[in-house]
């Protein structure tokens, strides 16, 4: 089996708000402690809407990073890298495109949501249709298995899993595969061999998900075989060929619980943000600044929580003592709105003043991020070499 290998990425969009703390980034800071991780900026994706704008991306890039090395993604725990430093990422999405099929890419449910929300751009192009294909070449390149994914992105990656899947029945036969696996098997002894081949039926001809699951788990255990014999094994067990390619699992996150200033989804579309190191003075005057009920026209009026916008920042940033001391004030007129609104502008601002003092490191020594991306490309470079050389074999491209 490949090792275990989590990989995210995101689109270089300038600096990154609160939202993007809470939704991605404290859960990257959690993984690089629990797996293997690679994070990557994913600049060639961003060409796929601002191919027009090619002059912000650079910028936005390395503000992107700087953010995650503030949030606390620590490049002694994680490899940190550019998408575009990294050809193998483009080779592999060339080569999978030959074989992928038109309407797989037509179908994916966020392509025509993305062509009507976007509708002043031109999006009519080669590279925003197959933008799923290069997403999946991102993953598969490192044979990543684990890929941190809300509920609105698992389409993406089961986009994936069926890339390679396909990848793997065409291209996964090597010369003499059936009898090599049939070897394997044998390799496994009689009772976890017969065991091995029952599930192969369960799986094969009743598509049982919990057979392939305890089929995999009898191979990993197995201390009798060879990797390549492995990898037989799993590709004849699913009735495909050799893993040449992994497909990757979710591991599915919770939605941001971060709301903007406005109330709505903390968003820069909405301009409702505040960003990860945004100074002290400016936090202070947006938090003071946000709607409150409008129903307390008054400093006497009393007023419900549940409609304020400040609320739902309390959910995020207050204690179970401060909520009650909010809803208690707040509905009977004992406390005004700027009262209320101290706590959370206390707690933004501790939040941030880690993330400042870790990203004035950055900003006072450039180079410094330019050796941990430059350090972090050569890593990922190695591991994608890697797969792109089974690949091109696979694929009758190894002119050796």
């Amino acid at each position: 089996m490949y090792a275990e290998r989590v990989l995210s990425g995101m689109r270089p969009t300038g600096s990154l708000h609160l939202g993007h703390y809470h939704g991605v980034l404290k859960n990257w800071v959690k993984l690089q402690h629990e797996h293997p991780c690679l994070f990557f900026v994913a600049d060639w994706h961003a060409l796929t809407t601002s191919y027009d704008q090619p002059e912000i991306i650079e910028k936005a890039a390395w503000d992107m990073v700087i953010d995650w090395l503030a949030a606390g993604v620590d490049p002694n725990q994680a490899t940190i890298f550019i998408q575009s430093r990294v050809p193998e990422h483009a080779e592999l999405h060339l080569l999978m495109s030959m074989m992928t099929p038109l309407g797989w890419l037509e179908r994916v449910p966020t392509y025509k949501d993305q062509i009507e929300k976007l509708s002043h751009k031109d999006l009519t192009t080669y590279g925003f249709l197959g933008y799923p294909l290069l997403m999946s070449a991102d993953i598969l390149v490192y044979r990543a298995n684990r890929v941190p994914v809300g509920e609105d992105q698992i389409p993406h990656l089961e986009f994936s899993r069926e890339i390679a899947r396909r990848f793997n029945h065409l291209y996964g036969r090597e010369p003499g595969f059936e009898e090599k696996a049939l070897a394997a098997v044998k390799k496994l002894g009689g009772k976890a061999g017969k065991r091995f081949n029952e599930l192969r039926t369960r799986f094969q001809q009743d598509g049982d998900g919990a057979a392939v699951e305890e089929g995999k788990r009898l191979v990993n255990e197995a201390q009798s075989l060879s990797l390549a014999d492995r990898e037989r094994l799993l590709g004849h067990l699913e009735g495909t060929g050799k893993m040449i390619l992994v497909e990757p699992d979710a591991l599915l996150t919770e939605a941001s619980r971060m709301p903007g200033l406005d109330g709505q989804k903390m968003s820069k579309s909405y301009g409702n943000t505040i960003t990860l190191r945004e100074d002290e003075a400016s936090v202070t005057q947006k938090v003071k600044r946000m709607p409150t009920d409008p129903s307390r026209v008054r400093r006497t009026d009393a007023g419900n929580p549940d409609k304020c916008p400040v609320w739902q920042l309390h959910q995020v940033y207050s204690g179970a003592e401060t909520k009650e001391w909010v809803r208690q004030g707040c509905t009977s007129a004992g406390i005004g709105c700027l009262e209320c609104k101290q706590p959370v502008i206390d707690g933004i601002l501790q939040e941030q003043a880690p993330m400042r003092e870790r990203a004035q490191i950055y900003l006072d020594n450039p180079a410094l991020v330019r050796d941990i991306v430059n350090d972090g490309c050569a890593k990922a470079r190695k591991l994608a070499q890697e797969t792109m050389t089974d690949v091109r074999a696979a694929m009758g491209l190894n002119y050796a």
